[in-house]
């Protein structure tokens, strides 16, 4: 039996050349989506002649009503080994395996403190002024050594952030739901008792927690507050941890003195979203992943998922 696949949201157009697909040939047909599908109606038209659906992390949600009209969809791969837009019993009610592959946690690290030195040293600003021929130093940054790192999570992310905090001479301090001093304590951080004693000391805050439904609106507008005037925060984490309305209010206001985020309610993001012309805000389209490694292992398990499949013996399979 031949069978379609199709390759959802390949921006770069680079998933034919991060992978052996020729590995498919004779079985399956390839077929890349460069544009984003951003309806369900969109989606249902698209893929309704497709068996097989490779999507990246969570950018497509697959809901029970996405699935249901998707009568030929059989194997839907989806990159890293955890995802929360996958409706799974949907899924296993409509014959669909769902699949996953292994994600490095090492890109998101580097953007992370990719952000954290350019909000830091004004690295956008600066760059534009001297290319614009306009001012030669207009900002005054922000020291790390010496100053307070806020980890909300200090998982595989949030410990890795913390030891190149630690390396800076930064005093790092972590806090979430189930951290305990002892886990702390094993990556060389301190930990803070409450989520507002680390909101209310750190001068630098990153976000590295799961989402989920006691993260969800994690940092609204009373715990934006109680930050620094001076303090900035950084999310690439999950869009919804951060509660987007009181975000922008705070920029606007100079509550504090900058954010970083990789991640959105949206995405991609309105050309009118108030996101892309808020001040004191350094923003990258859902970078965190993007890199060619982690590329070569998202298409590369891709290959290898679809063809275990094929030869009856599903691997990495997700569930919920």
């Amino acid at each position: 039996m031949h069978h379609r696949c199709a390759v959802l949201d390949d921006y770069q157009g680079v998933a034919a050349t991060s992978a052996d697909w020729a590995a498919l040939a004779g079985e399956v047909d390839v077929v890349t989506f460069a544009e984003h599908l951003g309806t369900e109606d969109e989606l249902a038209a698209a893929l309704a002649d497709f068996d097989i659906v490779v999507t990246l992390r969570e950018r497509v949600p697959f809901p029970a009503s996405l699935i249901a009209r998707l009568p030929r969809l059989r194997l839907l791969v989806a990159s890293g080994m955890r995802n929360s837009v996958i409706d799974f019993a949907a899924a296993e009610a409509h014959g669909v395996t769902v699949c996953g592959t292994e994600s490095s946690p090492t890109p998101p690290v580097e953007l992370t403190w990719a952000l954290l030195l350019g909000l830091a040293r004004g690295l956008v600003p600066e760059n534009a002024a001297l290319r614009a021929g306009g001012p030669w130093q207009s900002t005054l940054g922000a020291d790390l050594a010496g100053q307070r790192l806020g980890l909300l999570g200090l998982g595989k992310i949030g410990s890795r952030v913390a030891r190149i905090g630690l390396a800076f001479g930064m005093d790092v301090v972590a806090w979430s739901q189930n951290l305990t001093p002892e886990r702390a304590a094993e990556v060389g951080v301190a930990h803070a008792g409450t989520r507002e004693e680390l909101l209310r000391g750190s001068d630098f805050v990153s976000v590295h927690l799961a989402l989920g439904d006691r993260t969800r609106g994690l940092l609204g507008a009373a715990e934006l507050a109680l930050m620094k005037p001076t303090g900035y925060l950084i999310n690439t984490s999950r869009a919804a941890i951060v509660d987007q309305e009181a975000l922008l209010a705070a920029l606007h206001a100079g509550s504090i003195a900058g954010a970083a985020v990789d991640v959105f309610d949206e995405e991609p993001l309105p050309a009118d979203h108030p996101l892309r012309t808020a001040p004191r805000l350094l923003a990258t389209p859902h970078l965190g992943y993007v890199t060619r490694g982690n590329y070569r292992r998202y298409y590369g398990q891709a290959v290898e998922d679809i063809r275990a499949y094929l030869a009856g013996a599903p691997i990495r399979r997700l569930e919920p």
